[in-house]
């Protein structure tokens, strides 16, 4: 299964790029950084430039990038364009097969969590038993 224009909801970014490419075959609605369906969103963009791309598209990030809420002018840009983010969290990383399993067992969590707290800002942990939101 390839990525869907009018399918698209999710976007991985640079942080999880395996687990991006491999969420893209099995699911029609996840694109990730330097997907064709995302040109604003290149492999090595800076924050400032596909945050604001990814969120006029409408798009729930997925991530793993640790620096995301400590940034100031990122958090800014959060703000200023309500994206929505899924960040893979825990204190090391893991293999992609394994952040895909740890997807796999949340994203019902996680479908949940985007019914029920619509438009953005808003930042979620998924962990390995729960998902959480947290503060941004």
């Amino acid at each position: 299964m390839a990525p869907v224009a009018a399918a698209l909801r999710f976007f991985v970014d640079e942080s999880l790029l395996g687990l991006g490419k491999a969420l893209a075959y099995a699911r029609k609605d996840v694109v990730h950084a330097g997907h064709s369906l995302v040109p604003n969103a290149p492999t090595g963009a800076e924050d400032e430039t596909w945050m604001p791309a990814i969120a006029a598209l409408g798009l729930i990030v997925i991530g793993r990038d640790r620096h995301m809420r400590t940034r100031p002018g990122e958090v800014a840009l959060w703000r200023a364009h309500s994206l929505r983010v899924f960040y893979i969290a825990g204190k090391r990383d893991l293999t992609t097969w394994d952040y895909m399993g740890r997807l796999v067992r949340r994203w019902d969590d996680m479908e949940r969590v985007i019914h029920e707290t619509g438009p953005g800002p808003w930042l979620f942990h998924v962990f390995d038993r729960r998902v959480k939101q947290v503060p941004i």
